[in-house]
């Protein structure tokens, strides 16, 4: 008889082995039959700790953001853009680090409260700033919405960070369109450069939160 003890399962163990699995199989290849096979336990196990699948994407989600927390700091002493700037794009790099990352994310809620200093701070940055607080909630609201969005789309073309889905090829897409020529020639402009893009959204943001500051 094997006296090896196993180490002892909880949620976030369960988390972090699903994270692991979803570079594998992507989220509708994610099971918790797969789950509990990787963590050598029998599936019924995991509904101790999760009623469903989607609680166990809550959970995943909030071991996201914990990791994310964990190497995103806000400057008290820097401005609300660089507040937004930096949580927008911590945000961006965590999700790209999962293949279907902002899918997971997108819709979840957090099991606990790992998200509320950083929530604090920020709020503080921009109640700081002038903004009032529903002001500063809307403004956090908007760019986190942004760079879900935009990260569902760029994961749409490139699960994984070099790897592009079939059917995204810029110049086959241009000789499909040659007739438009317009519509063919922003095939680049949208298909490619993804830093790019999201850096130019975000800056559009900020003037908009910028123009509706005092209004």
């Amino acid at each position: 008889m094997s006296t090896e003890r196993r180490t002892p399962l909880d949620r976030r163990r369960v988390a972090d082995t699903a994270l692991r699995l979803l570079n594998e199989a992507g989220l509708e290849g994610l099971t918790l039959r797969a789950i509990a096979k990787e963590l050598d336990v029998k599936a019924p196990a995991l509904y101790w700790h999760f009623k469903d699948k989607q609680a166990l994407l809550d959970e995943m989600a909030t071991e996201m953001y914990r990791r994310m927390a964990a190497v995103t700091r806000l400057d008290p002493a820097g401005t609300w853009q660089d507040a937004l700037r930096t949580m927008s794009r911590g945000l961006r790099t965590a999700l790209l680090g999962y293949r279907d990352g902002a899918k997971v994310y997108s819709g979840s809620r957090f099991t606990g409260t790992d998200h509320a200093p950083q929530q604090e701070a920020y709020l503080r940055i921009m109640t700081e700033a002038g903004f009032t607080l529903a002001q500063a909630a809307r403004a956090g609201m908007t760019t986190n919405a942004y760079t879900i969005g935009f990260v569902t789309e760029e994961q749409g073309v490139e699960p994984l960070p070099g790897r592009r889905r079939e059917g995204y090829d810029v110049d086959e897409r241009a000789r499909m369109l040659a007739d438009f020529p317009l519509s063919a020639a922003a095939g680049r402009e949208i298909f490619t450069d993804y830093d790019t893009h999201f850096e130019t959204g975000l800056e559009i943001i900020l003037a908009g939160v910028e123009a509706r500051r005092g209004s």
